[in-house]
This record gives structure tokens, sequence and C-alpha cells, in this order.
């Protein structure tokens, strides 16, 4: 599994995702770099969307683009 694109340090997005949804705690968001596909399956059931469009979501977050969940 590639990389997630973040343009933002992670801590700063851990933070507008939950902010943007108030279910996910510190648990879901635990990430390491390497372990994307944990935190990408972790949410994936979370939010009950596909590993691709968690991906997308992260990436649009990190980069100011706030795509709705």
């Amino acid at each position: 599994m590639e990389k997630l694109n973040l343009r933002s340090p992670w801590p700063e997005v851990r933070e507008r995702l939950k902010e943007n949804d108030m279910n996910l705690t510190d648990q879901d968001l635990e990430y390491r770099p390497g372990e994307e596909d944990q935190l990408l399956e972790r949410l994936s059931g979370k939010l009950n969307k596909s590993k691709k469009e968690v991906r997308e979501y992260i990436e649009s977050i990190s980069s100011n683009e706030d795509k709705a969940g």
C-alpha cells in the first residue's frame, strides 16, 4: 500500500478529523508511517467507507480541501 500523501503534520490532520467526526477517538486515529493500511482499515469500518474513500478523505483534510465526511 502507498504512503499517505499528507501535506500537513499528522497531529494537525488527526485533530481536523476529530473535529469533523466526533465519534473518532485518539485510538482510532493512531498512526505511524508505514502502517497506513492498519489506519485505513480501522477508519474504513468506523466511517463505513472504503479504504480508498478514507484515504481520499484524509488526504483532502491534509491539504485543507475538507471533503465532507
